[in-house]
């Protein structure tokens, strides 16, 4: 039984390390007018998220914010979904 849950344990770590080395180059893809689906689909979710604007019955505004990746060390890229679409893509060199 040990051995099965060690053999698990590595797949799963190997299948993260896998979606990690995809994730910096997948960030440069996204682009305005991508569903919110689709970038956490490609991505994963945001290291941050900041609601800009939530009241009822209006669409909803947030900020998605993904810290630089051990693969682009320096870039901080920042989306903003309105309505459950990305509206803007921002990408800033962090130093």
């Amino acid at each position: 039984m040990k051995l099965r849950n060690v053999i698990v344990i590595n797949l799963l770590a190997f299948a993260s390390v896998s979606g990690l080395a995809a994730d910096a180059r997948e960030r440069g893809f996204i682009g305005k007018g991508m569903p919110e689906g689709e970038v956490v689909f490609r991505i994963g979710k945001p290291d941050h998220e900041t609601f800009i604007k939530s009241v009822r019955g209006q669409p909803e505004e947030k900020s998605w914010t993904y810290f630089p990746h051990t693969q682009d060390p320096q870039t901080l890229t920042i989306l903003t979904l309105k309505a459950g679409v990305v509206v803007d893509v921002e990408r800033k060199i962090a130093r």
